[in-house]
């Protein structure tokens, strides 16, 4: 399990096996190469290196944190 942090520090999503889920547990897209799609294929965000960027310009949106096991996040 990877984290999604934001600008702020602040986690607001995370990343199971390539799938992006929200805080609420709820799959909210998925890892397709270089980009975070939604769950329907759509890109939504540019993935470069651990860090996440919008797809119009290189605004930042956050970072994928270090990879942690279930019992670690507790």
């Amino acid at each position: 399990m990877r984290g999604l942090i934001d600008r702020k520090g602040e986690l607001f999503a995370y990343l199971i096996d390539g799938t992006l889920f929200t805080l609420d547990d709820q799959p909210t897209g998925r890892i397709a190469g270089e980009f975070v799609v939604d769950m329907r294929g759509n890109k939504i965000w540019r993935i470069v290196g651990d860090a996440v960027y919008a797809l119009d310009g290189m605004e930042s949106i956050g970072y994928f944190g270090a990879a942690r096991t279930p019992s670690e996040s507790s």
